[in-house]
């Protein structure tokens, strides 16, 4: 089954905006404004601040939309895209470098960890569309799923509970829960045993 897209540039920006699709923007005025703004803060507020001011960077995160439950830690080299379409419940980690490109919403479990330049890319375009639109998928990433160092998770695809996508692999289909992946594209490597946080 075809994944869906939560938003395709083709229904919400006109045609007549500019003749050639690829001159086109992405996303509206309204949306390109509130990124320049949660891009100022990022680089004043949030880049800038100590390694421990976990609270800090949660705050500004939640002052721009972000949904966050308690001891939530983005480290301050960590990229939001769209702090409005983050959904993360408790003791989510998100290490430096890593990046979270959401144009759709992104929700992620307790206990998820982002590691040091992983990147969760949301989108991509329609390349068999002459206007080349930009499509957005909304995504989750489980509780206790572990995106390794520089792994990366392709558009629409789901990362189930405890799962782990091992250093620098590309997940380009959906990762099962408590199942260990790696590879480009990751392929199953082997099941994990099932843990909870505080065994």
């Amino acid at each position: 089954m075809a994944k869906q897209a939560h938003y395709n540039a083709a229904d919400h920006i006109s045609a007549d905006t500019a003749a050639d699709p690829y001159m086109r923007p992405a996303f509206s005025t309204g949306n390109r404004a509130r990124r320049l703004v949660w891009n100022i803060c990022w680089l004043l507020l949030y880049r800038t601040s100590p390694r421990p001011l976990h609270a800090w960077r949660s705050m500004l995160l939640r002052r721009f939309g972000a949904t966050l439950g308690p001891n939530c830690h983005f480290y301050p080299k960590s990229k939001i895209w769209a702090p409005w379409n983050l959904i993360c419940d408790d003791l989510v980690a998100v290490a430096d470098g890593a990046e979270i490109y959401n144009p759709a919403p992104i929700s992620f479990g307790s206990h998820a960890i982002i590691s040091q330049e992983a990147y969760i890319c949301g989108a991509t375009h329609d390349f068999d569309d002459p206007a080349f639109p930009l499509l957005a998928y909304a995504m989750e990433v489980g509780a206790n799923a572990w995106i390794c160092a520089r792994a990366s998770v392709a558009p629409g695809v789901n990362v189930a509970e405890g799962a782990v996508l091992g250093l620098g692999s590309v997940a380009t289909r959906n990762l099962e829960a408590w199942t260990v992946y790696a590879g480009v594209p990751a392929v199953r490597i082997k099941e994990r045993r099932h843990i909870s946080p505080t065994s």
